[in-house]
């Protein structure tokens, strides 16, 4: 498994996501992953699903220790002393003492963000978390958040793949040592039938899917595909036994335009 390295966390590049799966199908989801290989988890307040996760991770037989565990505070507990109590819940959900990444899950532009930050940076230093970061976040409030922050912040997760340009947010990444997570990777499956994606992955006996994310990871950047089907569990991270070459990256970064975007809501920032 390849890392991505950013502020003193090493993030697995390939995870899984959890957003819409529920029950005992998220659990068993999730305990089938880390026997498959996987080490990077992602979950959220939003998603619902924290302590099937953490049943889906105690089954597994895993190490805790083994596993990078990231949850996502929702922005209704955003003013301070209510995050600190949202991440005491989370925790006790997921049956844990602590995760490895808390992150701000969407902006709030209606509470002021320093103080979001202050209460995030006491998680931290609390132990309730061993990193912290931002999801959604433009590059003006990256720059913002990292100014504010009394604790280095180690990743902005957002939408990315191969038909949404992001290379503002990612420079700006790139610009304060932030990872860049991936979520909706696969573009929410729409990569299948690209005929792009399918030559490149005919050379190479891959499909679109495994393409898709290896575009990804060839970028340093960490993806967490979503899948409900244990059989694409296995596709998803089979993507460490060969390399695109230099055209093939070019030809799918060629796939992205402005209006790529699948993930907007009401509440969602001005994007770049």
């Amino acid at each position: 498994m390849l890392f991505v390295e950013a502020n003193g966390a090493k993030i697995p590049a390939i995870g899984l996501g959890t957003w819409e799966l529920s029950g005992r199908t998220c659990a068993r989801v999730v305990e089938q992953a880390l026997r498959l290989g996987y080490r990077h988890i992602d979950t959220a307040q939003a998603y619902d699903n924290e302590r099937e996760v953490g049943d889906g991770m105690r089954s597994s037989g895993v190490r805790r220790d083994d596993v990078f565990l990231t949850t996502k505070v929702w922005t209704n507990h955003f003013a301070p002393h209510d995050l600190e109590r949202s991440v005491k819940e989370s925790l006790a959900r997921l049956r844990l003492p602590s995760v490895d990444l808390l992150l701000l899950h969407w902006p709030n532009p209606h509470v002021p963000l320093a103080e979001t930050l202050g209460a995030l940076a006491h998680a931290k230093r609390m132990g309730l978390t061993h990193h912290i970061g931002v999801s959604n976040f433009t590059v003006t409030l990256i720059e913002e958040a990292v100014a504010l922050c009394t604790e280095p912040l180690v990743c902005n997760q957002v939408e990315y793949h191969p038909y949404l340009d992001q290379a503002k947010v990612r420079a700006a990444c790139d610009r304060h040592g932030l990872a860049l997570v991936a979520y909706s990777p696969i573009a929410k499956g729409r990569i299948k039938f690209d005929q792009t994606l399918a030559a490149i992955g005919r050379a190479h006996r891959k499909t679109p899917a495994q393409i898709c994310l290896r575009w990804l990871v060839q970028q340093n950047i960490s993806a967490i595909p979503r899948t409900s089907r244990v059989e694409r569990l296995s596709e998803n991270i089979e993507i460490f036994d060969f390399a695109l070459m230099d055209d093939e990256m070019a030809q799918v970064a060629a796939l992205a335009s402005p209006k790529g975007r699948l993930t907007d809501f009401g509440f969602a920032p001005k994007w770049d």
